[in-house]
């Protein structure tokens, strides 16, 4: 099969708009009706969008952060780098706040404060290339990722997806959804079936309007169809992002994760991991010791804005789950894929 992928074909859609100025957020609330632009004119705007879920997915709340950080030195004055730093530090940790679970948050934040560590006079400028720079190698990283996470798919295959991990979550072209991409364009997947990911509806609301914009037509699926659609054999892998990858290969995404994983197993099916190695936090031995965030209860309360639970009953609304390692056949980021991921293996690649 060619490895050779038309991106502007296959990459259309850009969540975050840097000009000069401010930052603009596409508003993922609002798809897939209405496509509008949040202004962010400093950093608490950015966190704001950031904790409201105007701009969500790992990679791209990292890159919005940095962006955040850029905002945030408009309104101080330092004479160099690290009296900056000093300055900066209350906003960067407002915008660390906002999304706890996303290690990409704390990994871009903690990008700006190298940089700064070591900045002169021009540490403003310094800021903002670090920032492009955060934005252009995801998207690089993206591209790269899709092809060899395309690679491990017999041709023909069906794949099953869950949330959102394409352009909407990141610099472009996206994590999970970017193997899929690539997997439509090398003729290796043949269907593309999409979750409705409850209760925020990323995956009915979103990907599958991103997959449309790009000519790919997808299925969409009710959560509680996995199972079965896997027992109807029309799914070979299910391809999945993830907001934190820990050192024994254990990986954080978004809740339903586990349960696809555990199905997957069950059915045959492959379980395919795809993130960017600014995901994979060597720090975190297992998931056992991930925060995992709670939104507030009343998000499952209804739908639309429309309630269809009875008043007075009570809610639990965790955003994130932990799949284990032992039921994860591939994990995929730009610097290549561990098959069968565990301590020793993650070791190999990514180093203590």
């Amino acid at each position: 099969m060619t490895t050779s992928i038309d991106f502007d074909r296959y990459d259309r859609v850009r969540p975050i708009r840097w000009t000069g100025e401010a930052l603009e957020l596409l508003d993922q609330r609002k798809l897939p009706f209405t496509v509008e632009y949040v202004r962010c004119d400093d950093s608490d705007a950015v966190a704001a969008a950031i904790h409201a879920l105007t701009v969500r997915g790992a990679p791209a709340i990292g890159i919005a952060a940095a962006w955040g950080v850029v905002l945030a030195a408009r309104a101080i004055e330092a004479a160099d780098g690290a009296e900056a730093a000093a300055r900066l530090d209350p906003a960067m940790q407002r915008l660390n706040a906002a999304r706890p679970t996303a290690v990409n948050l704390a990994w871009a934040l903690a990008r700006m404060r190298r940089v700064l560590a070591v900045a002169g006079h021009d540490w403003r400028n310094v800021l903002e290339r670090e920032a492009q720079a955060i934005a252009d190698e995801d998207l690089a990283a993206n591209r790269r990722m899709g092809a060899l996470g395309a690679a491990l798919i017999v041709p023909g295959s069906g794949v099953l997806t869950h949330c959102n991990t394409g352009s909407l979550a990141t610099a472009g072209f996206g994590t999970a959804l970017g193997v899929i991409r690539a997997g439509v364009a090398e003729g290796r997947i043949d269907q593309v079936f999409a979750g409705e990911t409850r209760p925020w509806l990323q995956g009915a609301r979103l990907t599958v309007w991103e997959l449309q914009q790009d000519g790919i037509a997808p299925t969409l699926i009710a959560d509680a169809a996995a199972s079965h659609l896997m027992k109807t054999g029309k799914v070979q892998w299910v391809v999945v992002g993830a907001d934190r990858i820990c050192a024994n290969g254990d990986v954080a995404n978004k809740i339903g994760t586990y349960q696809l994983a555990i199905a997957a197993r069950h059915h045959g099916v492959k379980f395919m991991v795809a993130a960017p190695s600014s995901t994979v936090d060597m720090a975190t031995a297992s998931g056992d010791q991930i925060h995992i965030e709670e939104r507030d209860p009343g998000e499952l309360f209804g739908v639309g804005g429309v309630r269809t639970a009875a008043q007075d009953v009570g809610a639990w609304n965790p955003v994130f789950d932990v799949t284990p390692h032992e039921l994860i056949d591939a994990i995929v980021t730009e610097r290549g894929v561990i098959e069968r991921p565990d301590a020793t293996a993650m070791r190999a690649a990514f180093g203590d």
